[in-house]
């Protein structure tokens, strides 16, 4: 095999694994169509939806002072990236009842993207080094 078969397979290996990385960047911009109802950050408030500050790892329905459907209360899930995966592409499907009238972002990448982005705030709306 040529050195630039070599070169070239290896750098086609590299491209393909950074496409399917998480990218924190595209997420803030994916996250565009959540801001409509769901603020992040330091001076977030809840709005149509809650806030979304810490959700990586908090228990579904469980964000003070937000009026939850009973469906999203009763649904024994944790928001991990699974969970969300799952959620942020069809929520209606996964947690039939909920409030959530988004219906969904149908991108993979995508929704990994967005994951990244709210995995950087932690619950006190500060942002992971």
């Amino acid at each position: 095999m040529s050195p630039w078969r070599i070169i070239a397979i290896g750098l086609l290996c590299a491209l393909s694994g950074h496409a399917v990385a998480q990218d924190v960047a595209a997420g803030e911009k994916s996250f565009a169509v959540c801001r409509a109802c769901h603020q992040i950050g330091p001076n977030a408030k809840n709005a149509v939806g809650p806030v979304l500050n810490g959700v990586v790892g908090r228990t579904a329905g469980t964000y003070p002072g937000y009026a939850y459907s009973t469906a999203n209360k009763n649904s024994g899930l944790t928001w991990n990236e699974e969970t969300l995966q799952q959620y942020l592409a069809n929520p209606q499907a996964m947690v039939k009842g909920t409030k959530m009238v988004f219906p969904g972002l149908k991108d993979p990448a995508k929704v990994k993207d967005v994951i990244a982005f709210l995995e950087t705030y932690k619950a006190d709306g500060s942002r992971n080094q």
